[in-house]
Order: structure tokens, then sequence, then C-alpha cells
């Protein structure tokens, strides 16, 4: 059971019993799943974790376009029929599934590959797919309906407008700061984690400026490793791999 709680500046996390070594977490649509460091998959069912299909995993992410994953061999695969089946086409180090139907991902070189919503389908088993090249490198990235930030190598911080549905996109924007991950939520807001533990919020963000206006710090007595975002919950795994739900 979730028990503990912590106040952050506005912020209450409540965190429950490590479970796992957590290798990473995704939350998207009500719905939350990870890692651990064993490539076990899990998802939250009510306050405890179950494991999710047979098939070892590093990375998972959970979106509009069902729920996807990339094992160590860096082999894509795609939930459906209550497992995970193997997607050719393209090998990834981490995907996110965050899209207006969109599958974005990051191979080992730091290419950045796209599907587009035609080729997704949460629910039906496909072979091989066809996917898109964009420009740039990242070594982390994370998208919703409209935009994508990343992080490169250098850990600096960009961001793309793209169009819901497909992969065409408005070319990648840098911002002021560095950042290791990036994570944007459905509803546009966007958070990085520094190679310090720190945590940020981008404010400023609005129609006429995608891209924001300045960041903003969250101020934690923990330092952070990962983060997502999804209906108003910020979930964050720290160092000493503890997971924390946090809402205002």
């Amino acid at each position: 059971m979730l028990s503990s709680r912590f106040f952050f500046t506005g912020l209450s996390c409540k965190a429950g019993p490590l479970q796992f070594s957590v290798a990473q977490l995704d939350a998207s649509q009500g719905m939350v799943v990870m890692t651990d460091k064993d490539s076990n998959v899990f998802f939250l069912s009510g306050s405890s974790w179950s494991k999710l299909g047979s098939v070892p995993l590093k990375h998972v992410s959970v979106g509009p376009a069902g729920i996807w994953g990339v094992n160590n061999e860096n082999k894509v695969y795609k939930f459906a029929g209550g497992d995970f089946f193997p997607v050719s086409g393209q090998e990834l180090n981490q995907l996110d599934a965050g899209g207006e139907g969109n599958v974005i991902g990051i191979t080992d070189s730091d290419s950045i590959h796209c599907l587009n919503a035609s080729n997704v389908s949460p629910t039906e088993q496909e072979g091989s797919l066809n996917w898109n090249t964009w420009s740039g490198q990242l070594k982390h990235l994370s998208c919703s309906p409209n935009v994508c930030w990343g992080v490169n190598s250098n850990e600096a911080i960009y961001y793309m407008e793209i169009s819901p549905k497909s992969c065409n996109t408005k070319g990648w924007t840098k911002v002021e700061g560095e950042a290791v991950k990036a994570e944007v939520g459905t509803d546009g807001r966007v958070f990085v984690v520094n190679r310090f533990g720190n945590l940020f919020e981008r404010v400023g963000i609005s129609g006429k400026t995608p891209g924001g206006a300045d960041w903003k710090k969250i101020e934690f007595q923990k330092d952070i490793k990962h983060v997502s975002y999804d209906q108003g919950r910020l979930w964050l795994v720290t160092k000493c791999e503890l997971i924390l739900e946090c809402t205002h």
C-alpha cells in the first residue's frame, strides 16, 4: 500500500515500500507502467504493482498509441492480446508513446525516428513497420500530441512542434539549460531532470510560446533520476529508487 507522505513546495508526495529496483517509469491516460533492473515490466493496479506480460524489457512507455517497449537488444515490442510481441522495422534504445497515436524513439547512435498514427494500433498485431527519420540527435525524449522535448549527449535541451497523428515537424529549437531527462505530459506541461538530480518545470508555455519562458526549480530533499507526469500527478523515481507520487 502507498503510505508515507512527503511535502515539498506545495506538493504532497506519497511513497510506498520499495518493492522493486526501479529502472524507469512512464504515466499517461491514467495508467502507470515501469521496468525494474531485471527487465520485468509492471503496471500500477490500485495501490500495488502487477506484472505486465512475459517479455523482458529495459524500457516501456504508455500513451494514446498503446503500450510499447524495447528490450536489451534494442528490439521494439508492442503490447496486445495480453502480452508483448516484436515489431520489426527499426531498433531503438528508448521510445515514447505519448503522441496523438504516434510512437517516437531514438537509437543507440542518437538518431530519431517516428511511426505515424496510420501505422499504429493499440490492439492489432503488426509485423514490419515503416519508421520516418527525423533530423537531429537526442539521448532521451518525450512527446505529447503537439510537441516533443528531448536532450542530447551534451545535455542541451530541445523542443519541436509536431502535427498530431503524423510525423510532420517544424524542426528542433534549443532552449537554455542542461538536463539528462525530459518529460512532457499530455496537457503540455514539461519537466526535466539534470545530472545532479534536480527537477525543473518549464513555465510560460502557451500556444504562442510553445518553448516556454524559463525553468522553475522544484525543491526536493531527494535526488531525482526519472520523472513522468499525467493527469495532475507527478511521478518521480529517486536515485535511491524510491517511487513518489506527487500532487498539488
